[in-house]
């Protein structure tokens, strides 16, 4: 436009006209640029040409999603049966062996419990380490079974001796009970417990020290006896001795008596008697149904019944309320 008005010779509307179009014309540029630009920005994706001239449009390829990971449930301390079918129902394949250091065979599948599990979870299996039921899982896997050792309980009343043993995690319910004097009962273990105080373990198995497996027999040998009572001691062997001496069948109360009479002919006469089949006075606490001697011999039992000594249905003496 500056050439315009400087360089040619024209008459000033003829500049003036020249000006105004060519303004027309570079605004109408501008514009139709700017549209173009436009377009082209908007564009979301990108064309090409192949060698046929033909159009071909290349879309972009969405961003695959991550694969969701399936984590295994936890199956410890169920039977191994149970987990294993639960686990396969989660698409888990499955495998086991012996939690123990024995490496032993699996066979019964509910007579075992899950210690530990490994997961795959890119492969969808679990291997499952297991023990026998009632059997402690070891503290790795591989290693060796936790058992309980027996502790020393003999000389402790019942109450204790229980205690220790709890605490040493042997089950209660395991231990089986006997007496140790031939006329004494054997006690239950709630009568035990009732009093436990009076109750005194004589004899334990195993030794203390033992290992106590789940084929283990923990036994306690009990005796009783109070302050009133004349013995307070275990004997040396169960099984041997009577608590009440009166009890045994084989007592027998000697009563001899010898007189000389002076005679004219210097003989001496002499009476004895051996006696234990009648008689016998009072013999202090007893227990009802046990052996007894003499018979007719009387007692009193814990809680004050008189009892009476006589023939029982097996025709030996016991102890029968009078």
């Amino acid at each position: 436009m500056v050439a315009v008005w400087v360089l040619p010779k024209w008459r000033w509307f003829a500049k003036l006209g020249a000006t105004f179009g060519a303004f027309v014309l570079l605004s109408v540029g501008a514009g139709l640029g700017g549209q173009l630009d436009e377009s082209a920005s908007k564009q979301p994706e990108a064309k090409a040409r192949d060698d046929g001239g033909v159009s071909v449009e290349t879309a972009s390829s969405p961003t695959p999603s991550p694969a969701k990971v399936v984590r295994a449930a936890d199956y410890t301390g169920k039977p191994l049966n149970e987990a294993e079918k639960l686990a396969r129902s989660a698409g888990f394949t499955t495998a086991r062996h012996d939690a123990a250091e024995d490496d032993r065979s699996i066979i019964m599948r509910s007579l075992w419990t899950v210690c530990f599990q490994k997961a795959d979870t890119a492969a969808r299996s679990i291997d499952f380490a297991a023990v026998k039921s009632g059997e402690p899982c070891p503290e790795k896997d591989g290693g060796p079974l936790p058992w309980p050792k027996m502790p020393d309980v003999v000389g402790a009343t019942y109450t204790s001796a229980t205690k220790d043993l709890k605490q040493a995690g042997i089950d209660l319910d395991g231990v089986t009970l006997d007496d140790v004097y031939l006329d004494i009962d054997t006690p239950t273990a709630e009568e035990a417990a009732e009093d436990g105080d009076e109750w005194r373990v004589c004899f334990q198995s195993p030794d203390e020290g033992t290992k106590v497996t789940s084929t283990s027999t923990v036994g306690l040998d009990l005796g009783r006896w109070t302050d009133a009572d004349l013995v307070q001691d275990c004997p040396k062997a169960k099984d041997t001795t009577y608590k009440i001496p009166a009890n045994d069948p084989d007592y027998e109360s000697d009563n001899s008596t010898s007189e000389d009479n002076g005679s004219t002919d210097g003989s001496s006469s002499s009476s004895s008697s051996s006696g234990g089949s009648t008689g016998g006075g009072s013999v202090g606490t007893v227990h009802p149904g046990s052996f007894c001697s003499p018979q007719g011999a009387t007692g009193v039992t814990k809680a004050g019944t008189p009892m009476v000594c006589g023939p029982g249905s097996d025709g030996r003496n016991r102890w029968r309320s009078s």
